[in-house]
């Protein structure tokens, strides 16, 4: 742990530790909030407080609305050369890279998560960081030369504006990063704000930003409470743009809010993601990517494999395997070497996945393992496998955000796509089979913003992410990620001299 730590602290070390304290920052200040309001953060896994914080209200979104319109519409960085705003992403990520331990550690510190996992989260941030620096170089528009000799049309690219990012607390510095850099990238400025269970990560980022010379009003962090400020954010005149990370229910509210203004929005939500597991697939590989696929980050992930839909033949061979495999999952307190498993972030959620248990209970599907909160101080829960489930138990198609498994089964491809079509969500999928024609068939007819094939969870900045249907709109990453901040305009060109058009008397 000391390489993760940089001082070799134990885990009682650490908690003894001050508290880390988090302001508001607004117009390129660090400032508490206009009433003076305060919160503090307990650890989900040890119960103590490890950060305290000023709590934003409706005036300091108002100001930070406004120091963000300002420097959009007068400041320096629109203007600047994409070259330049290159720099500055490219200075961040190396700021980012030098603090990736102390980030890494409140991560876990707020969120439960092992810290092995959250520094591996930092790194890959930086990635994202590095990879927009290199689109804002690349952004360009489109010219049309054939539209006569006397016409020339241009395509310009054009920042949207003012952009509120809203984030969530299962990967919080993760996900500010696949929207924060690109925007910025485009030429846009923002108003942050982070969830505020776990908003230290990106009050630091704000300050890696100012030293890293992010001109005032450039971006604004709020920590403060999606019901106080929330409307605010996302329905205010001056916003021109909402990105969202969330829960597929407050998406829906926040695009309807937003309605108002007729502002664009980006949501990436929610998902049930099925992995389909064939006969012939390779038996071992498909067991640990289902074990996996439910452990990472105690389940609490959009991308979570929580269904596995699983051939009838091998059903009761594979379920037994995953069960075995998933007991020897290490649970614990996640500033512990070796801990695969943390605690869940929230007592809501902890709430909610033994309340989703409880159900399948009752609708007659079988705990196969698992199935309780953990008897040890913080909110843990057991890894729990669900079988015999069927298509209309609410655990079969409704996100339960959890370390929670349902296992389903089919008989035939077209079962099997029926089943993974069968929710009101399409964020991604996986399919296992060593058959290349069942993988590309199935890939091509699962209505998914992603498939993997005889892999799970792997992500690339190069690659776009984003859902069908209830699981979002818009995409983030790839190549055309900042061009999701970009207004499109027409200059319509006229070449020579141009006769008057009249009515003849």
């Amino acid at each position: 742990m000391s390489n993760i730590t940089s001082k070799g602290l134990s885990p009682a070390e650490i908690l003894e530790r001050p508290a880390f304290r988090g302001q508001l920052l607004i117009d390129g200040v660090w400032c508490s909030a206009a009433d003076g309001a305060t919160m503090e953060r307990r650890s989900p896994a040890h119960g103590k407080v490890v950060a305290t914080y000023a709590l934003a209200g409706v005036a300091d979104a108002e100001r930070a609305i406004g120091a963000a319109r300002r420097a959009f519409d007068h400041g320096e960085w629109p203007r600047m050369k994409g070259a330049e705003r290159a720099r500055v992403l490219r200075r961040v990520a190396d700021g980012i890279l030098e603090r990736k331990h102390e980030i890494a550690l409140l991560e876990t510190l707020e969120n439960g998560k092992p810290l092995a996992q959250s520094l591996a989260e930092i790194e890959g941030a930086a990635d994202l960081w590095q990879y927009a620096a290199t689109l804002a170089r690349n952004l360009h528009g489109d010219t049309y030369n054939t539209l006569g000799d006397n016409t020339l049309g241009v395509v310009l690219r054009e920042p949207i504006g003012v952009v509120s990012v809203i984030t969530p607390w299962n990967f919080p510095f993760l996900i500010v990063s696949q929207k924060l850099p690109f925007a910025l990238a485009a030429g846009c400025t923002a108003v942050v704000k982070p969830a505020e269970v776990t908003s230290a990560t990106t009050v630091m980022l704000g300050e890696i930003l100012v030293a890293c010379g992010m001109p005032a009003g450039v971006v604004n962090i709020l920590v403060g409470r999606g019901g106080v400020i929330g409307d605010t954010l996302v329905s205010h005149a001056d916003v021109d743009m909402l990105s969202f990370t969330g829960s597929t229910a407050v998406g829906k509210g926040a695009v309807a809010k937003s309605a108002s203004t007729l502002k664009k929005v980006s949501m990436e939500l929610g998902g049930k993601n099925p992995q389909i597991v064939f006969a012939d697939a390779d038996f071992d590989a498909a067991v640990d990517a289902a074990v996996y696929g439910i452990c990472f980050n105690a389940g609490q992930c959009c991308n979570s494999g929580s269904r596995i839909l699983v051939q009838s033949s091998i059903a009761e061979r594979f379920v037994n395997a995953v069960a075995e495999r998933c007991a020897q999952a290490r649970l614990g307190d996640p500033l512990t070497d070796g801990v695969q498993v943390g605690a869940i972030t929230t007592e809501r959620q902890l709430e909610t996945i033994l309340a989703y248990i409880d159900g399948a209970r009752l609708a007659g599907a079988k705990i196969v393992l698992g199935g309780s909160r953990i008897d040890r101080p913080g909110m843990f829960v057991e890894p729990t496998i669900v079988s015999g489930v069927t298509p209309d138990m609410a655990i079969a198609h409704e996100e339960v955000f959890g370390p929670v498994l349902a296992i389903l089964t089919f008989d035939t491809l077209d079962d099997a796509v029926a089943l993974a079509n069968g929710t009101l969500y399409g964020l991604s999928a996986a399919i296992w089979s060593t058959d290349f024609n069942t993988c590309i068939g199935a890939a091509r007819r699962i209505r998914a913003g992603t498939v993997w094939i005889n892999t799970f969870l792997e992500g690339h900045a190069e690659l776009p992410f984003g859902g069908y249907r209830e699981s979002g709109i818009g995409r983030e990453l790839g190549r055309m990620a900042t061009e999701d901040y970009t207004e499109t305009k027409t200059v319509h060109m006229h070449v020579g001299p141009r006769t008057d058009w009249y009515l003849p008397r």
